[in-house]
């Protein structure tokens, strides 16, 4: 299927786009030639590290890589709203109507820029963002309580060391009574990120710092990274619920392993394994890296579920094919039954696709109330 998705970009970028330009010959080949380069971005970075998931490279070249990559796909799309749109006018006025020099250079104008963009908000240390959730039966010591959520982190040669630091930095400074990471640490073995996850051993929080793997654990030896991140302070909840005590009043904290583990030889999410033998009255929140198994939470009476997975669509209109993926679950604040889901947008982003158009990163800030 891949090599039939790039054929196709090629060719429309190629030979419907670039070569009516009124360009020299020679230009015309090095601009092809470079189209191919960018185009086959995600084989340099299996080439760099053995992972399609962690280009190797230096910073600079992933961030060019996928400049490129997204200019390539949106002037793919622009180019064929172009042809579409100039067939349609010829039906309607029953003539032939000719493609312009301006409509080419127009479309990887606008190409170019989004993609410059969205690289640029991708990059960005994420705002915190303030949610408020009514969760029924709320103990009177949970009243106004203070959780924040990262997710999909992907610490990378795009999101190094300096980028994680400013991440925990902006975290702390939230006020938070706990910290979750709901996945997606890292994309790269321990050794590869060892330095660049280092600045994640300062998060703090009065009830603690807690985690689920995500998918992308289990694609870099996912027991040498639980391991690793475990030593860091991260105290993982693997198809298990902590109780969360203010005095007399409690809050279950629980959290599932990702659905993609049995293909890597590990155990899978198990929520009711996750549940056993909680206090039946005391509200629970769930953390599960992928938000489509939400209607079973619903059902079996989580009060609030906090995943990502999604990255929020990536791209306003790209939402819309991801939510398909996820059993209609993409982005922000759904309510399942009596349940609140959450889907996060992500902190940062995988980077073999890292653009975001009207789907910004987010750090988020929950304050619970009753309801």
């Amino acid at each position: 299927m891949r090599p039939v998705v790039f054929s196709t970009l090629f060719l429309v970028v190629i030979l419907n786009w670039l070569w009516p330009l009124p360009l020299p010959l020679l230009a015309r080949i090095a601009a092809a030639c470079l189209i191919v380069v960018v185009g086959l971005y995600h084989y340099w970075c299996r080439l760099s590290s053995g992972s399609v998931f962690a280009p190797e490279m230096p910073r600079l070249a992933v961030i060019l890589f996928n400049w490129g990559f997204g200019a390539l796909m949106l002037v793919t799309v622009l180019q064929l709203a172009v042809d579409g749109g100039a067939a349609i006018w010829a039906l309607v006025t029953w003539r032939p109507f000719h493609i312009g020099t301006v409509p080419r250079v127009v479309a990887g104008a606008l190409a170019a820029f989004l993609s410059a963009w969205g690289v640029a908000n991708a990059l960005r240390v994420p705002p915190i963002r303030d949610i408020t959730l009514d969760i029924a039966g709320l103990p009177p010591g949970f009243e106004g309580y203070r959780l924040v959520q990262l997710t999909d982190l992907h610490i990378t040669r795009l999101f190094p060391a300096r980028w994680a630091e400013a991440v925990v930095t902006r975290t702390n400074g939230a006020g938070a009574d706990l910290i979750v990471v709901t996945g997606d640490f890292i994309d790269g073995s321990v050794a590869m990120r060892r330095d660049d996850v280092a600045p994640l051993a300062a998060l703090t929080a009065p009830d603690g710092v807690w985690a689920i793997p995500g998918n992308h654990e289990y694609f870099f030896d996912y027991a040498e990274w639980i391991a690793h991140l475990s030593r860091m302070g991260f105290r993982f909840l693997l198809n298990s619920h902590e109780i969360i005590r203010r005095k007399d009043d409690t809050l279950v904290l629980a959290g599932v392993t990702d659905r993609s583990a049995a293909h890597h030889g590990e155990v899978g999410p198990d929520l009711a394994l996750a549940l056993a033998n909680r206090p039946v009255t005391a509200p629970v929140i769930l953390l599960d890296h992928q938000p489509g198994e939400a209607r079973e939470a619903a059902r079996l009476g989580v009060a609030l579920q906090l995943s990502g997975h999604t990255h929020g669509g990536m791209i306003y209109g790209l939402d819309a094919l991801v939510a398909r993926g996820n059993k209609g679950f993409v982005s922000g604040l759904y309510h399942v039954g009596s349940m609140a889901l959450y889907v996060s947008n992500g902190t940062g982003i995988w980077p073999g696709f890292a653009l975001r158009l009207g789907r910004p990163s987010e750090i988020t800030r929950f304050t619970l109330r009753a309801s």
